[in-house]
């Protein structure tokens, strides 16, 4: 795990830690020294902590004027133990919302497993977003990962399967994965 690395190549366009508006803003990386870890497995340092032991991301992009964002994950997304959901909802998503950041892309593909609990951090951030004409979209999140949230009845706050799953998002520049995404989603919400 320790060689996977944030996606890089939109660095030049958008880098969190020299965002002030960012929850990241400040935080400084080192190349060097791998000190965050998913259980016994070290993880490559650029990823962001927030809180959780397993689960780590990295804001790739923002757009204040559209109001999204792009973010990686990796990891173990673990609410049973660590209350993750809590975590990145008060977090991360909460000062994104404070600057109207109401529509979030999520890339789950290095998210290992995921571990329900209770949803009302789901529940709560799925009605902010709604009110605001937001949504949540999983882009490319492992199949038995999204079964887990199906059978957690979770993926009903958020946009997910379908050409989601298959998007080559690494070969888009940010604006027009949005684009994509959002097109999926306002097909799926009928408008």
């Amino acid at each position: 795990m320790h060689t996977l690395e944030p996606f890089y190549n939109w660095q030049h366009r958008y880098n969190a830690e020299e965002d002030d508006r960012s929850p990241f803003f400040g935080t400084e990386h080192s190349e060097f020294e791998f000190i965050n870890s998913v259980y016994d497995h070290v993880i490559h340092p650029q990823w962001d902590e927030f809180g959780s032991r397993t689960l780590y991301l990295k804001t790739l992009f923002v757009d204040y004027e559209e109001g999204y964002a792009i973010i990686e994950m990796i990891g173990e997304w673990n609410d049973l133990l660590y209350n993750d959901v809590m975590l990145l909802k008060r977090d991360v998503i909460e000062p994104m919302m404070s600057h109207g950041i109401v529509r979030f892309i999520l890339i789950g593909e290095n998210v290992l497993n995921h571990h329900p609990s209770d949803e009302e951090y789901y529940s709560e951030w799925f009605e902010e977003v709604s009110d605001a004409d937001g949504w949540i979209a999983l882009l490319n999140f492992r199949e038995h990962v999204r079964d887990d949230l199906k059978a957690a009845n979770i993926d009903r706050y958020f946009l997910l399967g379908g050409q989601l799953d298959m998007m080559d998002w690494r070969t888009f520049e940010p604006e027009d994965l949005y684009e994509r995404v959002s097109a999926q989603v306002m097909k799926r919400l009928g408008a």
